[in-house]
């Protein structure tokens, strides 16, 4: 069995996404919004079936782990309420999805944040989606700013009242930003992977894992420039005074496969060991085209990683068996 750990619901129905566009105006202009649109199962099962479910079908994908789309969040955008209500009618779009695909997809949630406010406040859609949809775990934003970073860094204790939640419902998250404001930063090309590679040092510099031994945490896109700069890491431990990254981080982090050629896939298991990879394309998102080197798509992941001559245990551990020991709720749905 192959699972996909990483991916978002980018062909969402034209509908649901005007609806966004109507609730950011009404906000902007002090109105309420419209009310939300009826989507049939027809129009969900149009968005999916020629894109995602074909190319998973294409590729040799059995189960997707599929979130709202990421950039789509925008977690900066608004209040509070703002953001509760477009994560609540994204994460039921989700769970229709799945019921509509339930050997092919498991739901993972939006979170409601919004500067400024408690992440506490995000407990309760993480619970219903938890315990009422089925959702196996959900993807945090350590920067809802959109890439102003205002936000404290993830180890400090603001963010503990989640991880406890997290820890309480054995769920995990990934750590995942959304849309981007600050115009240094391209969302996909900068913003995301600088994200991931803050969030694991972050992570390396603090005790998190000795409060919540059993947190589990999905740093995604290769793990930003963590292993291809795993030397510069293990150093900087050395030098902060830090415990080995073997000790502190790795056993409670781990990194997916949206790394779009070979030799980057190369250089990831080279460096991590196999039971930190996660198997994920990002499909369908970040980069979309083909690769004009190989003829084939950049975000086919799974072609990079059959390239590898990895013993059938390691392969294994990628691409399921690692997924079902960090989202132990798969085994329910």
């Amino acid at each position: 069995m192959i699972i996909d750990c990483h991916g978002h619901y980018t062909t969402a129905p034209r509908s649901h996404t005007e609806w966004r566009t109507a609730q950011k105006a009404a906000f902007t202009a002090g109105l309420l919004p419209p009310p939300y649109p009826d989507i049939s199962d027809d129009d969900i099962r149009a968005s999916v079936d020629g894109s995602q479910l074909r190319l998973m079908t294409e590729r040799g994908i059995d189960l997707t782990i599929f979130s709202p789309r990421a950039s789509a969040m925008e977690h900066h955008f608004g209040d509070e309420a703002v953001s509760a209500r477009w994560a609540q009618v994204s994460n039921d779009l989700i769970a229709r999805v799945v019921q509509l695909y339930p050997g092919r997809f498991a739901g993972v949630c939006q979170l409601p944040q919004s500067p400024g406010v408690p992440i506490a406040q995000s407990v309760a859609e993480l619970r219903r989606c938890v315990l009422e949809l089925g959702f196996v775990g959900c993807n945090l934003n350590p920067d809802p700013s959109g890439g102003h970073w205002t936000s404290p860094p993830l180890t400090d204790r603001s963010w503990y009242p989640f991880y406890e939640a997290m820890a309480e419902l054995d769920v995990p998250a990934m750590v995942h930003v959304s849309a981007v404001t600050n115009p240094v930063f391209h969302a996909t090309g900068s913003h995301y992977l600088n994200a991931d590679t803050t969030a694991f040092m972050q992570l390396m510099q603090a005790d998190l894992f000795t409060d919540f031994p059993d947190l589990r945490l999905i740093i995604p896109h290769g793990g930003g420039a963590v292993p291809y700069h795993w030397g510069r890491f293990r150093g900087l431990a050395d030098m902060l005074g830090r415990p080995p990254l073997e000790e502190s981080v790795m056993g409670n982090v781990f990194f997916d496969t949206c790394v779009y050629h070979q030799p980057g896939i190369d250089l990831l298991f080279n460096v991590i060991d196999t039971g930190n990879i996660v198997f994920g394309s990002e499909m369908i998102g970040a980069v979309r085209g083909v690769d004009p080197q190989t003829g084939h798509h950049f975000d086919d992941t799974r072609r990079y990683v059959d390239a590898l001559d990895l013993p059938p245990g390691d392969r294994d551990r990628v691409y399921a068996l690692n997924a079902r020991r960090i989202y132990p709720r798969l085994a329910a749905h």
